[in-house]
């Protein structure tokens, strides 16, 4: 199957006027989204890796895929190695894509990409690169891929156009008339005439909308123009319903057009036509540096203009706006890893009950589970992504799924089970992972790793830094356990997460890569805490928590305050609050290994979640959880 796509798309470029030797296949859709709907995941339909990140290229000759750590055993499993090459982006012998394209094409040859689906900031250094071997990038306005799939027989889904549901500002802090207010100041200090959206979770935000257009993400396709005295959706056929306009008029935003989804290109080409006309001199408009390009050429005009347009595009105001979260979110944040550690820990209880008791659960029995668990929690809207829950040598494949539709894995007593897993509520996102061994007797191997992931993860949510320092600084401290004795892991150690939006959101994070746009790490942003360690094969090991960044000082209740001598020269101290509330495994811990600081820091964690979650058990009767919990908290202590 896979080579027959191959085949179909290499005539379909030979075709194309000029003449495509290579053409490029992102893992996106118009929007940069991490999580794409059916509709955009081209990649996965040309190359059959189900991975969520990747970018491939295909030549007459030759087909690729670049992806990081990640992926690598899932690639490996899922494609066709007879057709595809995995290209392994995190090492360091392995070429960028810009730099294998130089080297492997020749003078005069043309690449070709659907601008829609790549990024400014990701197009110019390719067309930079080609420039210098004289070939060139050139958009194809038609995707290639999706032309295949209808001479196949094959046509991709039609394109997610649900309704959109009103967030209540009970639950976002701030109206929506509020926060345009503040991006049209924003506007004003850069002499902008107009703001253009076009992430997706940027618009629900600003708009306190929200909506299920791609799954486990309450967004909606849509693009959004703020100017001086009107704002502009582009969404659906451009019908907005009563419900939203009155949502957004009690909110403080009354002068809302709606316009077709489909019409936002012709939209900015007018709308950059009638700024230049105007005669009030040179104008601008400010984009999302992670705009695609075919945003890009709309906005600054696609035909001669009497006066030119000026383009900023840099990291988008709103994203800086919602990575630091208001008491109300924070609150909501609070409440929801309440709810959500109540779930998780009926579901670990039923899970080793049933186990225990020679019961056979596959790994899509207990996702299944666990989900019923938490629906039985107030404000909860789905899962924030889909269950990883690998058994055995599945949690070994980092964002392994299982599948309902091929053999079913069931949960062995002797294995260790990794579980990540998360909830949409309407007043927070959670995220976490918890590694357990089935039968609670890990080999002394299995121990050994899963302390150092655990020692990894007090070191970041104890550790005091200064504000301001970003959050790739903080990234060894994760790994520094296990970099001891020659392990490490192939992922981030932390991202953003959104309130009742994206699990992942940038643009902060903790990983040994940079974040290009990120601030600095303030009060009010929530990251995750995840080291893990994978033996290929065999087992994995995770453990996430979301972690909220406070202020501290001497008298704060953080374990290392009372040792604070400065605040370094006046920057200010920040540090973690933990708000995942689920215990860790007292089997797996090797209390050999861990420090008096570690011990202390586990138990002093154990019974906050005891304390947190023992009252609502109560109340709720559900007393054999209660008893269970009990018996997870009780302190560590050396032989």
């Amino acid at each position: 199957m896979s080579l027959q796509r191959l085949q179909a798309l290499r005539a379909l470029m030979s075709s194309q006027r000029p003449v495509l030797a290579a053409y490029i296949i992102p893992t996106a859709d118009a929007h940069n989204s991490e999580y794409i709907d059916a509709a955009d995941a081209r990649r996965e339909w040309i190359s059959a890796f189900t991975g969520s990140a990747g970018t491939a290229v295909v030549t007459s000759s030759q087909a690729l895929v670049w992806t990081d750590g990640r992926y690598y055993t899932q690639f490996e499993r899922e494609v066709d190695l007879s057709a595809w090459t995995l290209m392994k982006q995190t090492l360091p012998d392995t070429p960028t894509l810009e730099k294998w394209l130089a080297s492997n094409l020749k003078d005069g040859d043309v690449v070709g990409v659907d601008p829609q689906t790549m990024t400014r900031d990701e197009w110019t250094p390719i067309q930079t690169a080609l420039k210098k071997i004289s070939a060139q990038l050139v958009p194809i306005s038609n995707n290639l891929v999706d032309d295949v799939r209808i001479e196949l027989g094959d046509p991709a889904p039609k394109r997610s156009h649900n309704e959109l549901a009103p967030l209540h500002v009970r639950y976002t802090g701030r109206t929506a008339g509020e926060k345009i207010a503040e991006l049209r100041r924003k506007m004003a200090e850069k002499k902008a005439s107009a703001l253009v959206l076009t992430a997706l979770d940027d618009i629900a935000y600003t708009l306190n909308l929200r909506g299920s257009d791609i799954e486990y993400n309450p967004v909606f396709f849509s693009y959004l123009i703020v100017m001086e005295t009107n704002v502009v959706l582009y969404w659906g056929d451009g019908q907005l319903p009563p419900s939203v306009t009155d949502h957004l008029r009690e909110e403080g935003v009354d002068s809302v057009e709606g316009k077709p989804y489909g019409d936002i290109l012709e939209g900015l080409k007018e709308m950059a036509r009638e700024l230049s006309e105007s005669g009030d001199g040179r104008h601008v408009i400010w984009l999302s540096n992670d705009a695609n390009e075919a945003i890009h050429r709309a906005a600054s005009g696609s035909d001669v203009l009497k006066r030119p347009i000026d383009l900023i595009s840099e990291v988008s105001p709103v994203k800086l706006a919602k990575l630091v979260k208001n008491e109300i979110e924070l609150q909501g944040f609070r409440n929801c890893h309440i709810k959500d550690g109540i779930a998780v820990v009926r579901f670990f209880r039923w899970l080793h009950d049933q186990i225990d008791s020679g019961e056979q659960i596959t790994e899509v029995q207990a996702s299944d589970k666990l989900l019923e668990f938490r629906r039985d929690e107030k404000d909860f809207m789905g899962p924030s992504f889909g269950t990883i829950a690998g058994s055995g040598a599945n949690g070994a494949i980092i964002h392994y799924s299982p599948d309902r539709e091929g053999q079913q894995t069931v949960i062995e007593r002797d294995h260790m089970f990794l579980l990540d897993s998360g909830g949409q509520y309407r007043d927070g996102t959670t995220d976490i992972t918890r590694t357990r061994h089935m039968s609670g007797n890990p080999t002394a191997e299995q121990k050994d790793a899963f302390t150092r992931v655990l020692k990894g993860q007090i070191m970041i949510g104890s550790a005091l830094f200064p504000k301001g320092v970003k959050g790739n600084v903080l990234d060894s401290f994760a790994r520094h356990a296990l970099w001891e004795v020659g392990l490490d892991y192939g992922h981030g150690t932390g991202h953003g997460v959104g309130h009742y939006l994206n699990v992942h959101e940038g643009p902060s994070g903790v990983s040994w890569r940079p974040y290009p746009d990120d601030p600095g790490l303030n009060v009010g942003q929530i990251l995750s805490n995840e080291p893990g360690f994978y033996k290929v094969g065999e087992y994995g090991i995770r453990h996430e928590d979301l972690i909220e960044i406070v202020a501290v000082d001497k008298g704060s209740d953080h374990p290392k305050a009372k040792n604070l001598r400065g605040d370094y020269d006046g920057r200010g101290v920040l540090g973690f609050s933990t708000l995942t509330l689920v215990p860790n495994q007292r089997e797996c811990i090797d209390a050999e290994i861990m420090t008096d600081f570690e011990i202390s820091y586990v138990n002093a964690y154990h019974r906050r979640v005891l304390d947190t979650l023992s009252p609502i058990l109560k109340e709720r009767g559900l007393l054999k959880d209660l008893e269970w919990l009990e018996g997870q908290c009780i302190p560590i202590t050396r032989k």
